[in-house]
């Protein structure tokens, strides 16, 4: 009953925490465009709120490795950053834009901790037989939250006004912060702890295989190696993070394919939520059967889904196009849930925790430049764009082969 109590408190707080992160984004672009009055406003908060993560993400994960209770330290980094977004909506308009992009870019650097850093605490909440079926239950939250979060964040803004949707989004992560503080203690503290209760026995014995405690510098490298050097952990890396740049061109069109496909740019969101829905519904199949497939084997097998997804969307028909956005879920869904799979079976435990960040900031900075890339490429010719998102993902297929070739 405890077990199944914590893993129930560890996916609520999840949720929560992902809801309010997808709904931040969407929030921020319509509180900047409605207090300023402009794109290029708005679309700089969600910028410097997003191109942090990739310094945040490695530096957070070290402190989680290294702190004896990472649910309190993963509890303040959430409650920063709920405080950050409205920090940030209380100085629009009355600050000047670079101070409200500053704290943006501040309150980025927290953003892993919402995905990998969460994420990372997966195996103090559920012993290793159970864990197939409880990472893919992690990873139908990733697809709830970006189902629910953007939704949310348009239905608040519509009805209450832009403001309330910031207020809300920091509002979920509020919620997550019982669950996150309630996490249970690393291997090393339980031992210390029997220890402790065993009135100092074997304390001495323990202290004498107690490595000297490495530097930060030193951690960060680690860390840096262990994924770079651990084949199976580099290739789902590399894979990942290339079909993620991929997945940041699609979503980046999706406006403009609503408009062309359906004549309004509003039902390219709709698309989206298509996606999120297909990826819920593949994760609950793969939660079930957990073990059919490999990891491995979906990791790559997933990109040519989304290669397939993007071609059919190329066409701009809508009936293809409603396919594709079905087609892309299924690919992306169960890829996350592999991706996440691997990092729990390769990361050395004393390195989980920046595994698991510096992945999700890798990730993030694949997305922002798949984007940045796919805005003036779709302006110029849309399907151009769209069929170069799908040979992005024929890339990440390939890279994860390549890097496969030798590895035993």
């Amino acid at each position: 009953m405890k077990r199944r109590y914590a893993m129930g408190s560890f996916l609520a707080g999840a949720a929560a925490a992902r809801a309010g992160d997808e709904m931040s984004g969407p929030a921020l672009l319509l509180a900047g465009y409605a207090v300023g009055g402009s794109a290029t406003e708005a679309s700089a908060l969600l910028a410097g709120i997003t191109v942090s993560a990739a310094v945040g993400g490695p530096l957070l994960g070290v402190l989680l490795d290294r702190s004896p209770r990472p649910g309190r330290l993963l509890t303040r980094a959430l409650a920063l950053y709920g405080t950050g977004l409205v920090l940030i909506l209380l100085s629009l308009g009355r600050l000047p834009l670079e101070l409200s992009v500053l704290i943006a870019v501040f309150t980025g650097l927290l953003g892993p901790a919402l995905s990998g850093g969460w994420t990372a605490q997966l195996p103090r909440v559920v012993p290793r037989e159970r864990m197939p079926r409880a990472n893919a239950l992690d990873a139908m939250t990733f697809s709830l939250a970006s189902l629910v979060g953007p939704a949310l964040a348009g239905a608040l803004a519509h009805l209450l006004g832009a403001p309330a949707a910031v207020v809300a989004s920091a509002a979920l992560i509020a919620f997550a912060l019982p669950a996150a503080w309630t996490l249970p203690m690393g291997r090393d503290q339980d031992r210390d702890r029997d220890q402790d209760q065993d009135g100092g026995r074997g304390q001495d014995r323990g202290r004498g295989k107690t490595p000297p405690a490495a530097s930060l510098t030193a951690d960060l490298a680690a860390g840096i190696r262990a994924i770079t050097r651990t084949r199976p952990l580099a290739r789902a890396t590399l894979t990942s993070v290339v079909s993620c740049t991929g997945l940041g061109m699609l979503v980046t069109c999706t406006p403009l394919l609503g408009e062309r496909a359906f004549g309004s740019a509003a039902e390219g969101t709709l698309l989206l939520t298509c996606t999120a829905v297909s990826a819920l519904a593949a994760n609950a199949v793969l939660a079930r059967r957990p073990r059919t497939i490999a990891p491995d084997t979906i990791i790559w097998s997933s990109t040519l889904l989304l290669a397939v997804a993007l071609v059919l969307s190329a066409t701009s028909h809508p009936v293809l196009v409603i396919a594709a956005a079905l087609t892309a879920g299924v690919g992306e869904g169960p890829q996350l849930a592999a991706l996440l799979a691997i990092r729990h079976r390769e990361s050395p435990e004393r390195l989980r925790g920046q595994v698991f960040t510096t992945g999700a900031s890798l990730k993030i900075t694949g997305f922002a430049l798949g984007a940045a890339v796919a805005g003036p490429l779709a302006t110029h010719s849309l399907p151009t764009a769209l069929l170069t998102a799908a040979g992005v993902q024929l890339v990440a297929a390939l890279s994860f082969h390549v890097l496969g070739a030798g590895s035993c």
